[in-house]
C-alpha cells in the first residue's frame, strides 16, 4: 500500500534550462555540481524530496546570475540513486505535485524555496475529459508512428493510464517538444484546458511532421538536398 507523502513547506530546488517537470513523470538526473552534490546528500538523509523548476529565460536575460525560476514548478521524490566513483550520482526522480514558489529562502550552499502545493481542477465533467483523453491517445499514436526512433514503450505506458490528468501530464513531459509550451501546460491547473491545449500541440506537431515528410519526398535525411 502506498504511503501518503506530505508536501513540505520548504525544499531544495534545482533550476534547469528548458526543463519543465511534471507530476508522475520519471526524470533521470546526473548530479555533478558541488552544490547539488551537497543537496543530494541532505535530501537522501531526509525526506528524499526536492523541486525542479524551469529557468525563466526572459527573467534570466535581465538577471542571469540569479537563475530566476518560473514560479510554478514540481517537487519530486528520489526513487533510486547510484553514487559513482568520481563523486557524481545518477538518480531517478518521480514527480509528486505542482507547487508555487512563494519565496526563495537562500542560495547557500544550494537554493532552498518556500512552496505551496497546487491542486488541479477537472474543468469539465468526467466524461468530457475522458473523451479528450481518448482523442489525445489517438493523436499520440499517430505522432509516434510518424516519428522514427520515438520513445520506446510510450504507447503502451499511456495505454495503461486511465486518469485524464495523469495521462496529460505524462504525455506532456515525454512528448511535447517546446519547453515554453510545456511550462504553460504545467501552469494550467484546469485539466480540461490542459487536455485541450495538448491536443492543439499534438495536431500542430503532426501537421508539421507530415509537411516535412512530404517536402523530403521519401529521401533519407542526409539526401534531402537532392529534392
Amino acid at each position: 500500500m502506498e504511503v501518503e507523502i506530505q508536501v513540505p513547506d520548504e525544499v531544495p530546488v534545482m533550476t534547469l534550462p528548458d526543463l519543465a517537470f511534471f507530476p508522475q513523470a520519471l526524470l533521470p538526473l546526473r548530479i555533478f555540481e558541488p552544490r547539488y552534490r551537497q543537496m543530494l546528500r541532505d535530501v537522501l538523509a531526509g525526506n528524499r524530496i526536492f523541486a525542479v523548476a524551469c529557468l525563466d529565460p526572459n527573467a534570466a536575460a535581465v538577471d542571469p546570475q540569479n537563475e530566476p525560476p518560473h514560479r510554478v514548478a514540481c517537487i519530486g521524490l528520489v526513487r533510486a540513486c547510484q553514487k559513482n566513483e568520481d563523486g557524481t550520482s545518477n538518480l531517478l526522480l518521480q514527480g509528486l505535485c505542482r507547487v508555487s514558489i512563494e519565496e526563495i529562502l537562500g542560495d547557500e550552499p544550494y537554493r532552498r524555496i518556500r512552496i505551496r502545493a497546487l491542486a488541479s481542477e477537472p474543468g469539465a465533467a468526467p466524461g468530457e475529459n475522458a473523451k479528450l483523453r481518448t482523442e489525445l491517445s489517438r493523436l499520440i499514436k499517430m505522432k509516434l508512428k510518424l516519428t522514427p526512433g520515438g520513445i520506446e514503450g510510450m504507447t503502451e505506458l499511456l495505454k495503461s493510464v486511465e486518469d485524464p490528468e495523469i495521462f496529460a501530464d505524462i504525455a506532456a513531459f515525454n512528448l511535447c517538444q517546446n519547453a515554453a509550451v510545456k511550462q504553460r501546460l504545467l501552469e494550467t491547473l484546469d485539466v480540461h484546458r490542459r487536455l485541450g491545449l495538448l491536443l492543439q500541440v499534438m495536431r500542430t506537431e503532426i501537421e508539421t511532421t507530415m509537411l516535412n515528410l512530404k517536402l523530403q519526398g521519401g529521401l533519407p535525411d542526409d539526401r534531402i538536398s537532392q529534392n
